[in-house]
């Protein structure tokens, strides 16, 4: 099926003539109407328009016209990045009818490349959350095990491209919330360099930590979609132009390279089965001619408590302009005054997730407790970032899990908020830094998959890369 194709496999045949965007477009709503009601990995689906589009691809292919590799290529938006005249509602009730005014940067680029969108994916709501349980719409399932999480908050763009229903997707990752459910959907996700993709049009969850990147089936197609998306933008001032000369296939070699491994990574209460899987690919990297070393950063053991201070600090900040007075849900029932119209609204529109992190965000920057908290926690965030200074002044990047576990079942952890926390102890670490960091399959685990984690250096997203493909061709 056609469907399963990876984006370069489906950009090659559309030149070859060997089908049609059309029909490559066809097959994928053909497989989202078959199975989407199961996996729920799509809040909305455009068909008319995608199919639309797939006629305006083959239009300029039968004219001979030269297409880019994303000519005509269906690909799913994770539902808090903004496509002008379409529904986009993060996940939540506050914004359940909410329709975009304006396309976010990389949704403009992914337009002019030709891109087809088929539709946007489930999320926890406004990005909070590691299961996909949080949203508004329902939990997303995982498709290679209906009764386990996919990951998130990303997990709808993971099951969507695990399950077939397109090439690629977008998600956004602010503690992980790409690799990890790219880890337990058994596919590729990576987390650009922080600024190396504009966030102008990705609805704020934690400013200083967002960033948008590509789930993938293999490592070139992330290559490509970031390619695509990423580049300096006037709309959003933390943005930069990544210049990079490096060339994946033909200039980078892993002979020679030095890989970290960081003992805090390795830790008491990970799956010891998951442990096996990552050390069979350091072994593998050995194997191919890198060599590992084991490394220290020693602050990792303070960087989920600083985490989950500056992350909803910057949350309580950000949802703060969901008043019920601009746009999205406004109460009506019950109401006396302006205040009531404040307090119902987001007492209604917001779930148990939101609601938890904006009261600890708020109470983190309140008078009296901004000094004992945020500010402490930024201190302790200068001290991550400067362990992976020195850490990359001895190595050219790191190697550690993705998730200590494979893909809980649903329901598993929904009740005990610090347990699900911990999902993510692995990721975090990289968007406080603000490096680059890809997952990738390395093994199964009871018939689940593993992920593997690489870790570059600030601006080297085009190493982390070129390593991943090197793994992952050698499988």
């Amino acid at each position: 099926m056609l469907n399963k194709l990876t984006i370069k496999q489906a950009h090659q045949g559309l030149i070859d003539k060997k089908f049609s965007s059309l029909e490559l477009t066809e097959d994928c709503l053909s497989e989202i109407k078959k199975r989407n009601k199961k996996i729920n990995a799509f809040i909305s689906i455009d068909s008319d328009l995608a199919l639309e589009k797939a006629k305006e691809a083959d239009k300029k292919i039968g004219q001979g016209v030269e297409i880019g590799v994303l000519e005509g290529i269906p690909l799913a938006i994770k539902d808090n990045i903004l496509i002008e005249g379409i529904k986009t509602t993060a996940g939540s009730k506050i914004l359940e009818n909410y329709i975009a005014p304006y396309d976010a940067t990389v949704i403009k680029k992914l337009k002019n490349a030709g891109a087809i969108f088929l539709g946007k994916t489930n999320m926890d709501e406004f990005a909070m959350g590691s299961s996909t349980e949080n949203s508004y719409f329902g939990p997303t399932k995982n498709p290679r095990d209906l009764e386990r999480v996919p990951g998130g908050s990303s997990g709808g763009s993971a099951a969507a491209v695990a399950a077939n229903f397109c090439l690629g997707a977008l998600g956004s990752d602010t503690g992980g919330s790409i690799r990890q459910p790219a880890s337990f959907c058994g596919i590729v996700g990576f987390k650009p360099t922080y600024g190396c993709v504009s966030r102008y049009g990705l609805m704020a969850m934690a400013s200083s930590l967002d960033q948008i990147g590509p789930l993938t089936k293999n490592v070139e197609d992330a290559e490509i979609l970031f390619h695509e998306i990423k580049g300096r933008d006037g709309k959003d001032s933390t943005s930069i132009e990544l210049n990079s000369k490096l060339e994946i296939k033909n200039k980078f070699k892993v002979q020679g390279i030095k890989i970290g491994i960081p003992k805090e990574y390795f830790i008491k209460g990970m799956d010891k089965e998951v442990e096996e899987t990552l050390k069979k690919a350091i072994k593998k990297f050995e194997n191919l001619g890198a060599k590992i070393e084991k490394v220290s950063l020693p602050h990792t053991d303070y960087a989920l408590a600083c985490y989950y201070i500056i992350m909803p600090s910057e949350v309580s900040s950000n949802l703060a302009r969901y008043d019920g007075i601009k746009y999205g849900y406004s109460a009506k029932e019950k109401i006396k005054d302006l205040l009531d119209v404040y307090l119902r609204s987001r007492e209604k529109g917001f779930g148990d997730e939101a609601r938890r992190r904006i009261m600890l965000g708020t109470y983190s920057l309140s008078s009296g407790y901004y000094e004992a908290y945020y500010l402490q926690a930024q201190k302790i965030r200068a001290l991550i970032k400067k362990d992976f200074v020195q850490v990359f002044n001895k190595v050219d990047c790191l190697i550690a899990p993705t998730s200590p576990t494979i893909a809980f079942k649903i329901g598993e952890k929904i009740d005990d908020p610090l347990k699900m926390y911990l999902s993510d102890i692995f990721t975090i670490s990289a968007n406080l830094a603000g490096l680059p960091a890809i997952s990738l399959p390395c093994g199964l685990v009871n018939n689940l998959p593993a992920g593997l984690q690489i870790i570059g250096n600030q601006f080297e997203d085009e190493k982390v890369l070129a390593i991943a493909d090197i793994y992952e061709r050698s499988e």
